[in-house]
């Protein structure tokens, strides 16, 4: 069962400093066989599901109504899939269904793996500006890096993507509008909250996901990157359903 304390019990806000969110397009039906029931992928022509990594600088992450300055403030890799819950009330929730989180700060990972289901993992995170205006993440332990290309005019699609355009690809950019986890027959469901949330395309000139290299998909394609500065955050109580295995 999921325990008290793992069940979102509090409201959460927290400032995210800049965002930066890589979706990739996988086969459906190896994302669907790799997903807990109830949920399912959230599609695109009935072929692709949707991973994503999101790489956030959050400040002051704290229960909603503490002071900021007793907030966390850590660097982010989170790991999810698009997927959507069909309720018992016969709503289809589209939202995210978190894989994998990484962060910089031993102390999040303690109250991350506290207080969520959202699997922390402490990594080395590394940020640099390149000459021309690029930037470049970096992990060593967690296989990771991403290098965007300096800002240059109009930004292409990813050259396998499926989407024929920017707004196409703009449904699978995140965030979306919950979180859930699953156990047994409860699923936990997190609202989340944002304001002025307007992602910008991004190009990527080089990455390399080592976790989801490692989920062996047939096909593992570039499908959009956007991001986002100056955000508010912030996440509702968690509330859970049971669902009939």
């Amino acid at each position: 069962m999921l325990s008290w304390l793992k069940t979102h019990p509090f409201p959460v806000e927290a400032h995210f400093e800049h965002s930066l969110v890589l979706t990739f397009a996988v086969p459906r039906a190896e994302l669907a066989a790799r997903l807990p029931a109830p949920l399912v992928p959230d599609s695109f022509d009935d072929e692709w599901g949707f991973i994503a990594v999101a790489l956030v600088q959050t400040r002051q992450l704290r229960p909603k109504g503490f002071p900021a300055w007793l907030g966390q403030d850590f660097f982010l890799l989170g790991y999810r899939a698009f997927v959507r819950y069909p309720t018992p009330a016969g709503k289809r929730l589209r939202g995210l269904y978190i894989l994998r989180s990484e962060t910089d700060k031993k102390r999040m990972s303690l109250l991350g793996n506290l207080f969520t289901h959202y699997r922390y993992h402490t990594v080395d995170i590394g940020q640099r500006l390149l000459p021309g205006g690029g930037r470049r993440i970096e992990s060593r332990r967690g296989n990771f890096h991403v290098e965007l290309a300096a800002p240059a005019g109009a930004v292409a699609l990813p050259l396998q993507s499926p989407f024929a355009s920017w707004a196409e690809a703009r449904r699978f950019a995140g965030p979306l509008p919950f979180t859930f986890s699953v156990d047994a027959a409860k699923v936990l469901i997190v609202e989340g909250v944002r304001e002025h949330w307007q992602p910008q395309p991004v190009a990527v000139a080089s990455y390399r996901v080592g976790f989801f290299e490692q989920l062996g998909f047939s096909q593992l394609r570039l499908a959009n990157a956007f991001a986002v500065r100056d955000i508010p955050y912030s996440w509702k109580k968690g509330r859970t359903e049971t669902w009939q295995p």
